[in-house]
């Protein structure tokens, strides 16, 4: 057999925190729970940034975000470091990227082979966090409670429009990878844009939903005065002082939220579907992520940058010739993970050597490591806070230390709500200095900052030098070459006539009526 493909589903803002694969039954995934039946579950999957860009960049270079320099949504990722897609391609794959990746900058492939669609959001430095201005939090991409004070039905939205196209692209592609006469693997990365806020969904996905029994968050609202110190200053970032969230406006947001993850659910059984009806499922790898969090209302709080965890769990559901059924539960993961464990794939072995040190692990190779090794990182630089926020979990114990603000100690197995800190008490010091040095150990806290402040200076400036005369455009626009598409003359094997040759079996999804009987008559 030939070497397996690769597919990867990623949704944007999705917490694992809400579906049924991580015990908690909150919206309807039909398509993601068959994966999860015959797939590995990682229970504790984290983001590496919970924020987009940054997020992502640190998913495709196993590297956490501040060492390649993406430290907000507008950090430019460089074409120099390498991803995923780069070790692919030199393992004998073809790359193909379609939908989402919030690339900041000139590169909008990072080793893809293949561009199937534009991005969603801009690719200069508009969305720069500006650490400058300490009176008001200042938020580049400044979200209002509007999303959430005006959710529930529409008819269509600009991120419906953005799905449908990815979905189509995708599928589509995936059909004319099974004709195609190339005949190395494919990985074929599909990243769709839901459920992220505007909290707004179709009547068919909203009806799936008794509005009557929308669970209510599991921590209700926590006052101002009552938070943590960057939990005061995110309530801040995002306008929630100019709003008073009724009980009926809480309800629509989370109601909403759960609807949009059953429409990206149907995405990826339609993309599982084409798989089936190719006959390529059985020699392809899928796995279900999402670059982040939502926080759906817990705490009284929205969105995700922030470090709790709605907002940094993450779905990482893993299925192929491989990954057995079942539950990894001790193991901590991370985003960081899948390029080792895309790599182990295409090379069939994790005894692989990196041109850079990565910071993931190969999900293929998670049991016997000790307590130092079974630990994962994740970091904000962006808006909300003033100074580099670091986190880590260790064991059952999550760690967060963000600038002047008071340290954060949790132990998620007794307190998973996060409610109790345990920095202050005494019989927690032991293990409050031992993830402090994890921290110290990973991070020059003072260097960082001032990388930080730099680079928001650097990009802030060229961001308004390009504003006078012709603003350049690094957005991706796709090819499109009307000479190779559907029945041309020349004799070509990558004309869609040529690749026509080449049919898929009928796969029935309904149970086939009976032959009709001709009367006597006819």
């Amino acid at each position: 057999m030939s070497k397996p493909n690769i597919l990867i589903i990623q949704a944007d803002q999705l917490t694992a925190l809400c579906l049924n694969a991580y015990n908690k039954p909150f919206a309807k995934t039909p398509a993601i729970d068959e994966i999860a039946a015959r797939g590995t579950i990682f229970t504790n999957s984290y983001c590496n940034s919970p924020v987009c860009g940054p997020s992502r960049a640190s998913m495709m270079t196993g590297r956490l975000p501040s060492k390649i320099g993406v430290y907000d949504n507008a950090g430019e990722f460089l074409s120099s470091e390498p991803t995923f897609s780069h070790y692919l391609r030199a393992l004998g794959y073809q790359t193909t990227l379609c939908g989402k990746m919030h690339f900041v900058g000139p590169d909008q492939l990072h080793g893809f082979e293949r561009r199937l669609t534009t991005d969603i959001y801009p690719s200069d430095y508009g969305w720069t966090a500006d650490w400058s201005q300490i009176e008001e939090q200042y938020s580049p991409s400044r979200m209002s409670l509007h999303s959430v004070v005006e959710a529930g039905k529409c008819e269509r939205s600009l991120q419906i429009d953005y799905d449908e196209h990815v979905f189509n692209m995708a599928r589509q592609e995936i059909f004319d990878l099974a004709r195609s006469t190339d005949n190395r693997p494919f990985m074929l990365h599909v990243s769709f844009t839901h459920p992220h806020n505007p909290f707004v969904t179709t009547q068919e996905f909203w009806d799936l939903y008794d509005h009557s029994k929308i669970p209510p968050p599991e921590v209700p609202f926590i006052p101002y005065e009552k938070r943590d110190p960057w939990s005061q200053r995110y309530f801040m970032t995002i306008r929630q002082d100019e709003f008073d969230i009724t009980n009926e406006q809480l309800k629509n947001a989370r109601h909403a939220y759960f609807a949009m993850t059953s429409y990206f659910d149907s995405l990826v059984g339609g993309l599982i579907l084409a798989l089936k009806q190719t006959s390529q499922s059985q020699n392809t790898y899928i796995f279900i992520i999402s670059d982040h969090g939502e926080m759906i209302g817990e705490r009284g709080m929205w969105y995700k940058f922030n470090p709790f965890e709605g907002s940094v769990r993450v779905p990482m559901i893993a299925a192929g010739p491989e990954f057995k059924s079942g539950r990894v539960e001790t193991a901590l993961t991370s985003l960081a993970d899948l390029l080792p464990t895309l790599v182990s794939i295409a090379s069939e072995t994790d005894d692989n050597e990196f041109i850079t040190p990565i910071d993931g692990k190969s999900l293929f190779n998670l049991s016997g490591k000790s307590l130092d090794e079974n630990i994962v990182f994740f970091e904000y630089c962006g808006e909300g806070v003033n100074a580099p926020a670091l986190m880590c979990r260790q064991s059952q114990f999550k760690y967060v230390s963000c600038g002047e603000d008071p340290e954060m100690l949790f132990d998620l197995e007794n307190d998973p709500s996060e409610l109790n800190n345990l920095a202050l008490q005494t019989a927690y010091s032991d293990i409050l200095l031992r993830m402090r040095k994890q921290v110290d150990k990973q991070w020059n806290k003072s260097e960082l900052t001032a990388n930080v402040f730099a680079s928001q200076q650097k990009r802030l400036f060229v961001q308004e030098a390009m504003k006078n005369g012709t603003f350049p455009s690094w957005d991706y626009t796709p090819l499109f070459d009307a000479s190779r598409s559907y029945v041309r003359g020349a004799i070509d094997p990558n004309t869609t006539a040529t690749k026509a040759r080449k049919r898929f079996p009928f796969v029935p999804t309904t149970k086939p009526e009976k032959p009709r009987v001709k009367n006597k008559t006819e």
